[in-house]
């Protein structure tokens, strides 16, 4: 909905392809791809760390490691020469295409995002602290810090599944920490969890719900309150279809006090949180904040949302460092 309205939909796609290609070994395929969607649309970077990971682990687990990363530099180098040639004859031309990919004058955040910058300048006013110059250092290395241990983990042991989360926890990082944060976003990581959604069929719930309450302020102002809650409706219809239970059987729980114990502690809070979220809802398109807090309501929403995407983004990390504890003899063999 938002996203093709900007044709974000193509990198998008392409960068699906790309995946489709790297789960189907066809490395320069995949690479080739990526570098599209990459040039295509900026905020592909979000996915680059997964892939830059995932595919030097192979190579570096191959019996000609260099012959490898060769071969896909020189891919990704010709398809980025293929695509910037018009703009490859003059420096002005190529810097001020780059200048547009990167506005920096923006700012760290706008409007109420859900990220790490937009949460926490509630506590601590990051614009009038730092200058931009500092920003971008911090930010930067707050993303690269966020990223690392996923990216380690595909370099020691990279794998299909362990790409997917990679994927999802490297856009976790750049939506949590990264620079100029639209509230959109959200979608980019949305991608691979949806690739995951057979796996993770409950914490996939999760993520959709609140990646689309997390929008919910921007699409009331586009006036796009009725497919909001249409697309809810569709996901939740879709969602409990198989069987109900998200597609898992009542009996699939272990009879056991303490996990009962902590099963139902676990779901008073999620009913609590996801009734809070339905009461912001009527909130937000019935009432109006106080004068002195105009924003209080969108400040409420963004401060829930953040906390539930930190907590996802955690738990995926360490859901993708467990499958090193799974990895088996057979599934290396595969990647020389």
């Amino acid at each position: 909905m938002v996203l093709c309205c900007q044709y974000n939909c193509i990198s998008l796609g392409l960068t699906v392809a790309a995946i489709a290609a790297i789960l189907s070994q066809r490395e320069l395929l995949a690479s080739c791809l990526f570098t599209l969607a990459l040039s295509h649309k900026q905020m592909s970077v979000y996915y680059a760390p997964a892939f830059f990971s995932h595919l030097l682990g192979k190579c570096l687990r191959r019996k000609n490691p260099i012959h490898g990363v060769a071969k896909l530099g020189l891919t990704v180098l010709g398809t980025f020469t293929v695509v910037w040639w018009p703009y490859l004859h003059s420096t002005d031309a190529l810097l001020g295409v780059l200048s547009r990919l990167a506005p920096f004058e923006r700012g760290i955040y706008e409007d109420y995002v859900a990220n790490f910058w937009c949460t926490s300048s509630v506590i601590i006013k990051w614009k009038r602290l730092f200058s931009v110059h500092s920003l971008k250092f911090i930010s930067l290395t707050a993303t690269v810090l966020t990223c690392l241990p996923s990216m380690v983990q595909q370099v020691m042991a990279p794998s299909s599944r362990g790409f997917l989360y990679g994927l999802l926890n490297s856009s976790f990082a750049f939506y949590l920490f990264s620079f100029q944060v639209h509230e959109k976003s959200i979608l980019l990581p949305l991608l691979p969890a949806s690739l995951l959604a057979l796996e993770e069929r409950r914490p996939f719930k999760w993520l959709m719900f609140y990646g689309l309450f997390s929008m919910f302020p921007l699409l009331c102002r586009d006036k796009l309150v009725l497919p909001y809650f249409a697309l809810h409706a569709l996901f939740m219809l879709l969602y409990h279809a198989p069987c109900g239970h998200g597609g898992r059987p009542r009996n699939a729980r272990p009879n056991n006090t303490k996990f009962d114990y902590f099963d139902s502690f676990k779901t008073f809070m999620n009913g609590f949180i996801y009734l809070s979220s339905f009461i912001l809802h009527i909130v937000y398109l019935t009432m109006h904040p106080p004068e002195k807090f105009p924003y209080l309501f969108e400040a409420i929403i963004m401060l829930i949302c953040f906390y539930q995407f930190a907590l996802f983004a955690f738990y995926t990390n360490v859901k993708q460092w467990s499958l090193l504890e799974h990895s088996t003899t057979e599934e290396e063999k595969k990647l020389i």
